[in-house]
């Protein structure tokens, strides 16, 4: 399908879930190669911001996800941005803060992947980055805990 086909399925729901399926295969097969685990966080969040992105691409033009896109987009790539900044601290306790902002900024993502799901995009479509979202705040989590415990 066109992008003018794709911004005139917007305004149809039923052509904007077309579109949606049509695209589905293709998209899982770009971002969920289950041969190719990414074990380095900042990847990870990377790809995560690259996802949401694609994803607020396909919403709807309506106010309601006017509303939503601006703020999944906000949160789906502060997370990686956040672990950027982290990663480059010089402290320990400015370190755990800016992993504690991502974690933050990913359970916001989920919210909002939550919300749309099934509601504007077919919960199918994302529910592995729901999926993903969840896996992020859980290492995002084992990092903080680990930076804050004290060391023997």
């Amino acid at each position: 399908m066109t992008k003018t086909k794709y911004y005139k399925a917007q305004n149809n729901f039923s052509e904007f879930y077309s579109f949606i399926s049509e695209n589905l295969q293709e998209y899982e097969k770009k971002t969920n190669s289950k041969d190719e685990k990414i074990y380095d966080i900042r990847e990870r969040t990377f790809r995560f911001a690259q996802r949401i992105l694609e994803i607020a691409e396909m919403l709807p033009k309506t106010v309601e996800c006017t509303v939503i896109r601006t703020q999944l987009v906000k949160a789906g790539t502060s997370t990686g941005a956040n672990v950027e900044e982290g990663d480059g601290c010089v402290t320990k306790k400015d370190f755990a803060n800016k992993f504690t902002i991502a974690r933050k900024e990913a359970k916001e993502s989920r919210y909002w992947l939550r919300l749309i799901s099934g509601k504007y995009i077919k919960a199918e479509f994302i529910e592995n980055d729901i999926i993903e979202s969840q896996e992020i705040i859980k290492i995002l989590s084992s990092i903080i805990n680990k930076t804050k415990s004290p060391q023997r």
